[in-house]
């Protein structure tokens, strides 16, 4: 099977230098294991030979478990040790090495259930682990083109421009059906819905039963189908719990579980005291919108685009693009929506460096002027007098996108430009 390579490749060999462990985790069959693997065979040619064991293997687990010092004799660094989440056990054993030794990239582990691993890795490992958040494929990725975190400024997108390929409305449908699984691009053979049926069983039976104690996996299948439902749309517990048949606090439970295993992101909303009618409910995003769609039972790209939940499929489409450009680059992705009480929205908003950046994102090619007029709404942010003359609260209004269909990046005015989707 083909190699894809991954933008988060040089993230990882730039933390390996600055930490002794390393931890690559997110949901399970985005290509963590391959990635490393392809990794080790960097380094080995290198001169660095890095051993490679799974936990998933019983009796290696057992050993792990039952004698962690004496799997580390046996599999002394530097080592990849893949599925850590079945051996906590091991972590405080990793940590004593780590301190004796001093050495920087000593341990590779990856890990797939982030709810109970990330607890693990922060008692055990705080200070000396760096850790690398990977998702599905990016469209970079895909399309193996240079892979930057996202930014509104038109500079920018001009030297984007030199680098990305066009796509038209059937080609991004295609892509947005398909989903982000690296399996489903490197082998043309498999087949698009026996692989989500199979994923979602894996999912289902391994991580919710064995490591989220859920009684009722049935129940939690349609839960998801009811999440899937509801991306690009603001988290409203007791609706999602009614139409799931579960409590509230049962809904938000299995939501934070999805969350965890990165399954969805829930982006939170943005407000300040100037803003005193922005609401606080997150929005929530499917990351990977061939789940989605198989969970919904969208039956081919047509069916999608034309179908009633088009736009919401092409938001989460270009949240999660935006998303893993931060992750992939090893950054805490600086994202926000608003939405106030009058049903005023911004689909996402970049924060950094004291400048929010709106965007809006549509599937029409020529949105309009309008398409930018809620970012109006933001403006009290700019005035110190929001905030009693603190001058230090104030906050500046970037450059504005409207992440859309059209075929070139043009402005809007001077202060907001059209951005085609296969410029992210």
């Amino acid at each position: 099977m083909a190699y894809i390579k991954r933008a988060a490749e040089d993230t990882i060999l730039r933390l390996s230098k600055m930490f002794p462990v390393l931890l690559v985790t997110g949901p399970r069959q985005v290509g963590k294991t391959t990635l490393m693997q392809n990794l080790s065979d960097v380094q080995r040619n290198m001169g660095v030979e890095r051993k490679y064991v799974t936990l998933d293997d019983p009796d290696i687990r057992y050993l792990a478990k039952q004698d962690p010092a004496l799997f580390l004799q046996r599999y002394s660094p530097p080592v990849l040790i893949d599925e850590i989440q079945y051996a906590p056990e091991l972590l405080p054993y990793i940590k004593m090495s780590v301190d004796r030794s001093k050495k920087k990239g000593e341990f590779w582990i990856t890990g797939s259930q982030v709810f109970r691993l990330m607890n693990n890795v922060s008692e055990s490992l705080a200070g000396r682990v760096g850790i690398v958040n990977l998702l599905g494929l990016s469209d970079t990725e895909i399309y193996q083109e240079p892979s930057e975190p996202f930014q509104t400024e038109p500079a920018y997108l001009m030297n984007r421009l030199k680098v990305r390929s066009p796509h038209g409305l059937n080609e991004i449908y295609s892509r947005i059906f398909k989903g982000s699984m690296p399996e489903l691009y490197a082998d043309g053979n498999i087949d698009w819905e026996t692989y989500y049926r199979s994923y979602v069983d894996t999912y289902l039976h391994r991580d919710i039963r064995d490591l989220a104690q859920v009684a009722d996996e049935m129940q939690f299948y349609n839960f998801m189908t009811i999440v899937a439902a509801h991306t690009s749309k603001p988290v409203v517990y007791e609706e999602l719990a009614s139409m799931s048949g579960v409590s509230s606090p049962t809904a938000k439970k299995w939501l934070s579980i999805l969350v965890s295993s990165h399954i969805i992101a829930l982006v939170q909303p943005y407000h300040n005291n100037a803003l005193k009618r922005a609401v606080k409910m997150p929005l929530l995003h499917f990351l990977d919108t061939g789940l989605a769609a198989y969970l919904l039972k969208w039956g081919n790209p047509e069916a999608l685009e034309r179908g009633a939940m088009s736009g919401a499929f092409f938001k989460s489409y270009v949240f999660s693009e935006i998303y893993k450009s931060y992750l992939n680059a090893g950054k805490e992705p600086p994202v926000f929506y608003y939405r106030d009480k009058d049903q005023k929205e911004i689909d996402l908003l970049l924060f950094q460096n004291g400048v929010l950046y709106p965007i809006e994102i549509k599937k029409a090619a020529s949105p309009g002027k309008t398409a930018t007029k809620n970012f109006d709404v933001l403006q009290p942010v700019t005035n110190v007098e929001s905030f009693n003359g603190l001058e230090s609260l104030k906050v500046e209004i970037g450059t504005g996108s409207v992440v859309c269909m059209a075929n070139d990046l043009l402005p809007i005015n001077e202060k907001n430009w059209y951005v085609p989707v296969w410029l992210i």
